[in-house]
């Protein structure tokens, strides 16, 4: 079975930034991470597409209403439209998490 990859949350976002630059304080590298999670927040629930050059696309999408099949009792169950939110990655960061297991394959 394959290990669980970790989780990095927002605290060890903030922590990793601010010790990558410690000219920063953690309460405003923490304010800027939060702002910048509700403006993309709001972009996307307004329907817009972000785009962050080499590093990939968030884009809302709509699914429209299906039936589908509830694998336990085999009975059809209508599932309604809905909105979801994809990403897609971008293709510098694709190629620099594929090098990183090419490297931890290897060793």
């Amino acid at each position: 079975m394959k290990p669980r990859a970790k989780t990095v949350s927002k605290r060890d976002l903030v922590d990793r930034i601010a010790n990558r630059r410690p000219d920063l304080r953690k309460i405003d590298i923490s304010d800027v991470v939060s702002e910048f999670m509700v403006v993309v927040s709001h972009a996307l629930v307004k329907g817009e597409r972000v785009e962050l050059r080499d590093f990939g696309v968030f884009e809302p999408k709509s699914r429209k209403a299906r039936l589908a099949r509830n694998p336990k009792t085999g009975e059809v169950v209508p599932v309604a439209a809905t909105k979801v939110c994809t990403f897609k990655v971008g293709k510098e960061l694709k190629g620099r998490v594929a090098a990183s297991y090419r490297a931890e394959s290897d060793a």
